[in-house]
């Protein structure tokens, strides 16, 4: 067994106890966006699918997203719906892109307690994609620090 696929595989167990994936299987939450399983995995690359589908967490300093210094929206990789501004994001040190507010209405959280701890897990509005985890530690104005997987996103520069 390679190291991905017990990376993947934890991924799994940690998507497993996800509360919204759990919901979603049941089909209680329902999103403007849908697409089958098997549609999700061919429109997203194995690691977008991990994350957005699977609640799974890329490597910290991985993404080509964390030195993104333009100005933009980085929105969902899976639906293209934009998340954050480029005007809240901030260098938080964690390895991984961090903004200190979402857009108006653009994603939505839940209560996570996977991996014996508790977080608040964030999702996109519009698919239901897992993009990261809000903490209380961040900057001014808000106090929060969303947590983001550059692999969750793309990133779309403003026109100058």
């Amino acid at each position: 067994m390679t190291r991905r696929h017990i990376l993947l595989r934890s991924a799994g167990l940690a998507a497993a106890s996800s509360p919204l994936l759990a919901l979603i299987a049941r089909s209680e939450v329902t999103f403007p966006v849908t697409h089958t399983d098997a549609e999700w995995r061919r429109l997203l690359k194995p690691e977008q699918y991990a994350v957005l589908r699977q609640s799974g967490t890329e490597r910290p300093y991985t993404s080509p997203l964390l030195a993104e210094k333009r100005r933009g929206d980085f929105a969902c990789a899976g639906c293209d719906q934009p998340l954050f501004s480029s005007t809240t994001k901030y260098d938080s040190g964690t390895g991984w892109p961090s903004f200190w507010a979402p857009l108006d209405k653009a994603v939505g959280t839940e209560t996570d307690n996977s991996l014996g701890m508790q977080r608040t897990s964030v999702h996109c509005s519009s698919c239901g994609g897992h993009q990261g985890h809000v903490f209380n530690d961040g900057p001014r104005p808000t106090g929060l620090r969303y947590c983001m997987n550059g692999v969750s996103m793309t990133f779309k520069p403003t026109a100058a």
